[in-house]
């Protein structure tokens, strides 16, 4: 699979991920697919428990918004932002894939935190 069809291939699944399509959604995943959150110690192993698991969620997301789309070869990175209960959730997914699909996705959420007054001299505001 060429660069060109992995970064459609995202951008089909964000997509999905954002209109709440759950089944285009894991398209892009393989069936043994791992997928690890690392800050909560939790991995999920093949599509069909992820895919189960994210239907479950009990807090759909009212947004989403992919930043940027960075990757080369079979090493992918997302950043993007998901709203849950009008809370802004700052989100890196990084994938790997094998034969056209993710093998193995590694998320990392980050809720937004208030910047201390004493940085403010050397720091420029972005969002």
């Amino acid at each position: 699979m060429q660069e060109g069809e992995i970064l459609e291939a995202l951008n089909r699944h964000w997509l999905a991920s954002a209109a709440g399509d759950v089944n285009a959604e894991h398209d892009i995943y393989d069936d043994d697919a791992i997928c690890d959150y690392p800050q909560s110690g939790e991995r999920i192993l093949g599509r069909s428990n992820l895919q189960a698991l994210r239907s479950h969620h009990p807090g759909k997301p009212s947004g989403f918004n992919v930043k940027r789309i960075l990757g080369k070869r079979y090493l992918w990175i997302t950043e993007y932002t998901i709203t849950y209960q009008e809370q802004p959730v700052h989100t890196v997914s990084i994938m790997e894939f094998r034969n056209a699909k993710v093998v193995h996705e590694t998320q990392y959420f980050a809720e937004p935190f208030e910047a201390p007054a004493w940085r403010s001299q050397w720091v420029q505001r972005i969002a």
